[in-house]
């Protein structure tokens, strides 16, 4: 089978989600980092009835269109606890922020502008009619649909839902994502390695860039280089109601690669292997059943490369995200030299530094900041000490000519995964 583009192979992941998964109505106090499920509509008015912006009196502005004059307070609304009479002529009411406007009153003096003893009041500047009131409905009213379905809920989007009268939201079943690492060389993070053997570290670094696109990591463990280890895994990973099995290491043509030939055996229907980009050429797709399989390569910077690549991708899918198959690049500026690049597309590590650059806009020349990309001399793809440097994948299109420092390119900023 041929090396396919990634711009094929992320189309044919995304073809294979059918559906996005199931909804369910959470508690709003769950709801951070969940994607939500339908467009939601305030059930009232915010504020819910004409309220004060400031400390003062509540007063008609008829009888303060002249100044000094004397009004007498008649009681007073507070928040919560409104005033239930009404304001007359020459009256007033003492009021806080956020409390009810009394019937009859139409304007709020500050207390700055009073002066006040016993239950007479002093109004010595002249308000404008209406002022420091919040109409009812300022914010939003019933019926207006205010969070959209597809959001990924943050601490604004849960307040606003509560002040919309809303308890719980309608969000997406987290996508559960089975990971399963391979090989006899490898041990869990903390356990003790034999001469031979080293740490699974691509395991855990999964699971966190699976979480943090929202959906549940099922730890699978470490499957042995046996198709009868890696069968029992698999079958796990169906008993768990996985609706993605990711495996790391193991799908390349050794013949401790048995991967493929486990899953083939179990009933996979292959979609494609290898993929034109550096590093992650051994890239493996397919579905078991109604499940997606992602066969990412071993070397654990090519398993982040495709993580990004395709597997969050695919899980945003899965959220309902319409946009999941949106180009994850900005623009920056090359930091070095870069020669002619070869038929695969090149995702290199490297910094970011901000500098200041004049662009030319339609009809002036601005200095503005932008990002400063600089790959690391060395992009061995076992290497995590570089990685951990890196803020952004530097990308270079297949047959790329050579690039001089100071040209335009395209970088994927790490901390938006990882």
């Amino acid at each position: 089978m041929s090396l396919i583009p990634v711009e094929d192979a992320l189309s044919r992941v995304l073809a294979s989600v059918e559906q996005p998964v199931s909804i369910e109505h959470v508690p709003l106090s769950a709801c951070a980092g969940r994607a939500l499920a339908e467009d939601v509509s305030a059930l009232r008015d915010q504020p819910p009835f004409p309220a004060s912006a400031m400390d003062g009196y509540a007063v008609r502005s008829i009888d303060v269109d002249h100044v000094p004059t004397p009004l007498q307070m008649i009681g007073t609304s507070a928040a919560g606890q409104r005033f239930s009479g009404a304001v007359g002529p020459q009256q007033t009411v003492r009021i806080f922020t956020g409390a009810p406007l009394p019937d009859g009153a139409d304007t709020i003096v500050i207390q700055e502008d009073t002066e006040a003893k016993g239950d007479q009041v002093l109004v010595k500047e002249r308000p404008r009619h209406g002022q420091h009131i919040r109409k009812a409905g300022l914010d939003f009213t019933a019926g207006d649909v205010l969070l959209q379905a597809g959001l990924c809920l943050d601490a604004r989007h849960i307040a606003l839902a509560a002040a919309m009268g809303h308890g719980t939201l309608p969000v997406r079943r987290k996508p559960r994502v089975a990971i399963l690492a391979t090989g006899d060389e490898l041990v869990r993070a903390g356990e003790p390695a034999g001469p031979d053997q080293i740490t699974a570290s691509s395991l855990p670094a999964t699971a966190v860039m699976v979480e943090k696109a929202g959906a549940e990591a099922i730890d699978l463990g470490i499957a042995r280089d046996t198709l009868e280890s890696l069968e029992e895994r698999i079958q796990a990973a169906r008993d768990a109601g996985a609706d993605i099995l990711v495996t790391l290491g193991g799908a390349s043509v050794g013949e401790h690669d048995l991967v493929q030939k486990a899953l083939q055996r179990q009933g996979m229907e292959l979609g494609f292997w290898r993929v034109a980009l550096r590093p992650g050429k051994p890239l493996m797709h397919g579905k078991l059943g109604d499940m997606l399989l992602l066969g990412l390569p071993g070397n654990p910077v090519s398993s982040l490369v495709c993580a990004v690549l395709f597997l969050i991708p695919a899980i945003r899918a899965l959220l309902g995200d319409a946009q999941a198959d949106a180009d994850p690049t900005e623009i920056a500026i090359l930091g070095a030299d870069l020669p002619a690049n070869g038929p695969r597309q090149d995702y290199m590590r490297a910094s970011l530094a901000s500098e200041e650059f004049e662009i030319s806009l339609t009809q002036r020349t601005e200095r503005m900041p932008l990002p400063v990309a600089t790959p690391h001399l060395i992009q061995d793809s076992s290497m995590l000490s570089i990685l951990e440097r890196s803020d952004a994948l530097l990308v270079r299109p297949p047959h790329a000519p050579p690039a001089q420092a100071g040209e335009p390119c395209r970088i994927i900023r790490l901390e938006r995964f990882c």
